[in-house]
This record gives structure tokens, C-alpha cells and sequence, in this order.
């Protein structure tokens, strides 16, 4: 159960966190969040994909980490085996909370709830002994900041892909080395050739806003998706 608390050195001073990777500890998971703006970093390592959420009629992105519920195939024992996680992930047990009144400034939230809440003196401190954040909590802040900064600035990029039909479904069927079969399903990506067939002053406007090089790095970043099923048939043959 989720307990979302305002962080303060008064109330967390002795706080800790494990920061360690593992399912047990929240990282579990088949795709992760993503906002454009990591779309570079993220490229390098995942696929990224689309999900339209046909209620709200609105797109997301997610990286994809594995191909049931569940399943992260970055996870190697208590290692992330990636350079990089998504933001949304490496923020954990933090969020930004929004204040009541509109022009306030954000606030760093913390989920006391989380299995990354460290116990017994395990962990890594979140303020040092006079009460002032320590360089970990820095480091949290800034990509607290980030995160929030994309995903503001996302709308404007989805709406984008939206305008001129970038976007299409997309599905995969894989076999494995065992025989074992899984299909992708409920996704999308860009569509290269709408994309290509933009006339250059659309282009233009993409680039300006810089969106282009995000949309680059998605379609770059489906070359992730042989290397992903080369992972799941390693951890299959051991």
C-alpha cells in the first residue's frame, strides 16, 4: 500500500533507501514509462514503443524491458544490466508532488510503502546528519526535475505524432530457442514512411520544436527489439 508522505530532513532524517536492483524491490516490471526527452539515452538500450489509451485518447511511451507480465530481462541478480534506467524507474521510492495552489512549486514526495524503504540500517542515507540532503538525494532531485519536465513537455509531442499520423499499430510474434511463443500486442510505432512523406516545411516544424530527434530515436531504437529476444532465449538456455 502506497504511502505518500512530503519529504523533510525533520520527519526523515534517519531515512535510507536500497538502491540496489531487483523484481523484489519494484523493478518487476515488462516496460517502463519514458518521456521523450530520454529517448537518446534510452535508445541505446531499449525498444522504445507506443501505447495508446483508447479511453483517455492519449499516447504514452514505454521501453520495453521483456515480453510477458512481469518479466524484466535487464535484471541480473541484484544488477541492472543496462548503462541507463527510465526515469520513471530510477526515481523509485520518489515522486513530485504538486502543491494546492497552482503557482507553488513542486515537492518531493517519498511512498514509505515501497519495498525500497530500507530497514535495520541497510541503505543509502537521504539526508546527512545536520539534515541536508545528501549527494544521492541530489542526484534523485535532478532527475525528479527531468522527469517532470518531460513529461510536461510530452503532450505537445504526442499531439505532434498525432496531427500527421505518424503512429501505427504495431505487433511481433517470437519464438523462442524452446519453441516457446510470445506476440506483442496493443503497441505502436512511428511510421516511417508518413514520416518520410512529410512535406519539408512539416519537418521544419518538428525539428524546431524538437521533436524530429526524438522520433529518430524511436525508430533507432527497434533494433533493441532482436537483442531483447536474444536475452530472453540466454536466460532460457542459462
Amino acid at each position: 500500500m502506497t504511502q505518500h508522505q512530503i519529504l523533510n530532513p525533520a520527519d526523515h532524517r534517519d531515512l535510507r533507501i536500497r538502491t540496489e536492483a531487483g523484481a523484489e524491490l519494484g523493478d518487476g516490471e515488462m516496460a517502463a514509462l519514458a518521456v521523450p526527452a530520454e529517448f537518446r539515452r534510452l535508445a541505446c538500450e531499449y525498444p522504445i514503443l507506443f501505447r495508446h489509451d483508447a479511453q483517455a485518447g492519449t499516447f504514452s511511451a514505454l521501453a520495453l524491458l521483456g515480453f510477458e507480465p512481469g518479466e524484466n530481462l535487464y535484471l541480473d541478480g541484484g544488477k541492472w544490466d543496462a548503462a541507463h534506467r527510465p526515469l520513471a524507474m530510477a526515481i523509485r521510492p520518489f515522486l513530485v508532488g504538486r502543491p494546492h495552489e497552482a503557482a507553488g512549486a513542486s515537492q518531493v514526495h517519498i511512498d514509505m510503502g515501497h519495498a525500497r524503504i530500507a530497514r535495520d540500517g541497510e541503505g543509502v542515507r537521504v539526508f546527512d546528519n545536520n539534515g541536508a540532503p545528501t549527494p544521492y538525494l541530489d542526484d534523485i532531485i535532478g532527475q525528479l526535475g527531468a522527469l517532470d519536465e518531460g513529461f510536461r513537455a510530452s503532450g505537445a509531442f504526442f499531439a505532434a505524432l498525432d496531427r500527421y499520423d505518424l503512429l501505427e499499430p504495431f505487433s511481433m510474434d517470437v519464438t523462442l530457442d524452446n519453441g516457446a511463443e510470445h506476440r506483442l500486442v496493443g503497441y505502436h510505432l512511428i511510421n516511417e514512411e508518413r514520416l518520410a512523406a512529410l512535406e519539408p516545411a512539416l519537418l521544419a516544424e518538428l525539428r524546431d520544436a524538437g521533436f524530429l530527434e526524438a522520433i529518430y530515436m524511436a525508430i533507432a531504437s527497434l533494433g533493441n527489439l532482436g537483442k531483447l529476444v536474444r536475452r530472453k532465449n540466454r536466460r532460457i538456455n542459462g
